[in-house]
């Protein structure tokens, strides 16, 4: 059964049970100022509203990239390969403080663990997930060196983890095309070395 919302988004009842739908994003401007809060499954259905998210890469000390599979049972890029960590701050929360509450929740990576973590680049980007729901976020970068690489991944949010040679998976996509990746992070990794 379908519910139209008023907007001319169709939600199924899956969609209103679903965990997201009881959670807020901030919404933003092209230039990343808030505008107020929308609703987290409102903004990521339809034609998808435009919200701040950031997506946060770990490196170890030799150029190593920590990325984390997504867990099957999250509603959009489920199994996806992502940067260390992705989602979304709270209204008043920093991205360095959304970073660290990820990493601790979804990692079990303390902020001893790491060193320098900072906001690197930021850009905007849309794109649908099948019919199923799309992202339209302006994406802030951030970055850590992992100095102690101690992880207690949790199952719900990570279905597996994987060291990678940051440059080289940049430069041969062939060799890692059964890594599916998420968008954004190919995105990130693409800006990162056209500067």
């Amino acid at each position: 059964m379908n519910a139209d919302d008023g907007s001319g988004t169709r939600e199924t009842l899956a969609d209103l049970d679903h965990e997201n739908a009881g959670e807020d994003v901030i919404r933003v401007d092209a230039d990343d100022t808030a505008q107020g809060t929308v609703n987290r499954l409102k903004a990521h259905t339809g034609d998808g509203i435009r919200h701040r998210a950031f997506t946060s890469l770990l490196f170890d000390q030799e150029g190593n990239v920590l990325l984390a599979q997504r867990s099957p049972d999250k509603r959009l890029w489920d199994t996806f390969w992502d940067g260390t960590v992705a989602s979304h701050p709270v209204e008043g929360q920093s991205q360095e403080a959304a970073t660290r509450e990820r990493l601790e929740e979804e990692l079990g990576i303390t902020p001893d663990q790491y060193d320098d973590l900072r906001v690197t680049d930021r850009f905007e980007y849309k794109r649908y997930y099948y019919d199923e729901g799309v992202e339209h976020e302006v994406c802030a970068v951030l970055k850590a060196t992992l100095l102690d690489r101690t992880l207690d991944p949790d199952p719900e949010e990570v279905a597996g983890l994987m060291w990678v040679p940051y440059e080289r998976l940049h430069e041969n996509p062939r060799w890692y095309r059964q890594l599916r990746l998420c968008p954004w992070f190919e995105i990130a990794m693409r800006r990162d070395f056209e500067e």
